[in-house]
């Protein structure tokens, strides 16, 4: 049974996805403010050095002359109780007369870590934490995996055919998908803040990876090896060290989503030293019949059933004529 609590998380929920792109470091946090006389106004954070979803909700409903004593306000994450490029949200919303406070989840920022319930329980606001748990974390998994780990949020993208092949045997692999398929592929390049391909994947295909099928900032370009000079995917990063020590310095800059596009032997390497967090595979409705074609990872796997890692699928869903199939597998 939808409660008035999780309606207004959910209209938090829907600000918080329009924010997804431009936030980073910070989380893409929104917010829904519902007067005493039940009018509702929403916000998400703006880019850094911006305001907080929670001061762009309420300064939505102050423009609008709404008066907002004894409002509630519904959060996709515990607002901050410090200063650091703004002022607290916890501050803000105290002195605005805001009564109750419902956080869909609390922010595992050391920063925060439960100190912004604290000071607006200290200040007589009461404070929900639950409602929309499930689809905030789920919205925030890549912040909330920065903050607890220090290390980015890993997502390996493969394309394939139904029966798990990549390439032909010519090594011609455009497009194996469709557009709508390509487009998502484009969206999930702008909500990262880096991608990462292997230097084979460069010499093959020359790619550029931006987004140019959406709107959106382009991600940092990171090759495993060293490229030609004129490669279209320059400016880029060359890496040659470890790929823990790697994902370590994104996390200190500020990664909080690394985008893993391949080729096979890059997949298989992240695969095999259990690096990746989330499986995206997109699959054509297309069969290579043989076993000649690329495969989507190289080298050995599991050597028996027992030793198969395995997990869950998360979300499943059409494309045109493609599926996207999301999973998380179990590495331990």
């Amino acid at each position: 049974m939808t409660t008035p609590d999780d309606e207004l998380i959910a209209r938090a929920l829907d600000a918080a996805g329009a924010a997804r792109t431009r936030t980073a470091p910070n989380p893409w946090v929104g917010a829904a403010v519902e007067t005493s006389d039940g009018r509702v106004f929403t916000g998400a954070t703006e880019a850094p050095g911006g305001a907080h979803g929670e001061i762009v909700a309420m300064r939505a409903a102050t423009d609008a002359g709404a008066d907002l004593h004894g409002a509630t306000l519904a959060t996709t994450l515990e607002p901050c109780a410090h200063t650091g490029r703004t002022g607290p949200c916890t501050r803000a919303i105290i002195d605005a007369g805001i009564t109750r406070v419902i956080a869909a989840i609390e922010d595992p920022d050391p920063n925060v870590a439960g100190s912004g319930i604290a000071a607006l329980e200290a200040a007589g606001v009461g404070v929900t934490v639950g409602p929309g748990a499930a689809d905030a974390t789920e919205q925030l998994a890549a912040y909330l995996h920065h903050r607890r780990t220090g290390r980015p949020y890993v997502l390996l993208k493969l394309a394939a055919t139904t029966d798990g092949r990549t390439a032909a045997t010519d090594g011609s692999s455009q497009w194996i998908t469709g557009e709508d398929a390509r487009r998502d592929v484009h969206r999930l390049r702008a909500e990262s803040q880096a991608i990462l391909v292997g230097a084979g994947t460069v010499r093959a295909d020359d790619p550029s990876l931006t987004v140019r099928l959406v709107d959106g900032p382009d991600p940092r370009r990171i090759v495993l090896g060293s490229v030609p000079a004129d490669a279209a995917v320059h400016p880029c990063t060359e890496w040659r060290g470890d790929l823990v020590d790697l994902l370590d310095e994104l996390g200190s800059d500020g990664v909080l989503q690394l985008m893993v596009e391949g080729g096979a032997n890059t997949a298989a390497q992240f695969h095999a030293e259990g690096l990746v967090d989330r499986y995206v595979v997109y699959l054509a409705p297309a069969m290579f019949g043989g076993d000649d074609a690329r495969a989507m990872f190289v080298g050995e796997g599991a050597a028996t059933i027992g030793a198969l890692p395995r997990g869950r699928f998360v979300d499943v869903l059409r494309l045109g004529d493609d599926l996207r199939v999301e999973l998380v597998i179990d590495h331990r």
